[in-house]
């Protein structure tokens, strides 16, 4: 029965007793009688008691959309509220999980649609660094060098000093267009892009140990994109905010497909709200259907897991 319906009814019957009543024998007298006042009272507390029990229970559905809606994260789509109670109330829920579906369906598009413009960016500025700006400290370094031999002797201290700057601000330069544009993994494979990640890595004082199953199932281009993306923000989040020194990048089949494992001995996740870098990783993650879960370590540090099913995963 409906939330309508049942409310009806139920103030139908209050008003047909105290019809009945007033057309029975009962009577009221003036000044009220203790006795007559005594039934009106109960009568009236007994149709207001069960209105109200009518009323929780047909609002516990709404109560619980409420919920589904407070809670509810389309970075962690699957999520759906409990389709039941009065047919207002199931038609209401159907409805917004129908829009919640939409929701998660147009936000994955569209996600999809500026990560792969934040990654053709990447590689312009990857180029233009490494055309432009390599080329042009390419070319002061040799300068440096030809001023160097001519330079007077007290002088020759600061003009190596220059070549040094120059040349740390080169290497500096190139490490960034690497990063922005993973070249290896293009070039060697997604193996040999990680095993290069977690050596980037450990040179910048973060030891990191890495450890590629070699019988994976095969992955597509983009799913190995969102692999090393989250590899490496994860690490990158490890030497930034974790106060870690050890860190292990493990990639391995599963039950279900290919598992990425980011873990650190650092201070853990806390109480601390998910910042860009992780929102970033979650919604690569959308972008093949993986899940992407961060928990703490089996002894400290944080865990953070991506999984691909081989259905997404898999080339065709």
């Amino acid at each position: 029965m409906s939330l309508f319906w049942r409310i009806f009814s139920l103030n139908a019957a209050g008003l047909i007793v105290a019809a009945a009543l007033l057309l029975g024998p009962v009577t009221v007298s003036t000044p009220v009688l203790p006795a007559e006042a005594l039934v009106v009272v109960a009568g009236l507390a007994l149709l207001l008691a069960a209105n109200a029990m009518v009323l929780r229970l047909g609002l516990v559905p709404l109560r619980r959309l409420g919920r589904a809606m407070a809670t509810a994260d389309l970075l962690r789509p699957g999520a759906r509220a409990v389709v039941a109670g009065p047919a207002e109330a199931a038609e209401l829920i159907t409805t917004y999980n129908t829009m919640l579906d939409r929701l998660e369906s147009e936000r994955a598009a569209g996600a999809a649609r500026a990560l792969s413009a934040q990654e053709r960016e990447r590689q312009r500025i990857a180029r233009e660094l490494h055309d432009e700006v390599g080329q042009t400290l390419t070319a002061v370094l040799l300068q440096l060098k030809r001023v160097a031999d001519r330079v007077p002797e007290e002088l020759r201290a600061e003009v190596g000093q220059a070549q040094e700057a120059t040349r740390a601000g080169l290497d500096e330069i190139r490490r960034i267009a690497r990063r922005l544009r993973p070249g290896v993994l293009e070039e060697l494979g997604l193996v040999s892009a990680l095993r290069s990640l977690a050596a980037e890595f450990t040179t910048h004082g973060l030891t990191v140990r890495h450890h590629v199953a070699g019988d994976l199932p095969p992955l597509t281009e983009e799913s190995e994109l969102v692999v090393y993306r989250v590899a490496q923000e994860g690490l990158t989040n490890t030497a930034r905010h974790a106060r870690a020194d050890r860190a292990e990048v493990r990639l391995q089949s599963c039950a279900d497909g290919v598992e990425l494992l980011v873990r650190d001995n650092g201070k853990g996740l806390g109480s601390a709200q998910e910042g860009a870098g992780i929102r970033g990783m979650r919604e690569r993650a959308l972008l093949v259907g993986a899940d992407l879960s961060l928990a703490p370590g089996p002894q400290e540090g944080t865990d953070v897991r991506l999984r691909i099913p081989v259905a997404a995963g898999g080339r065709s």
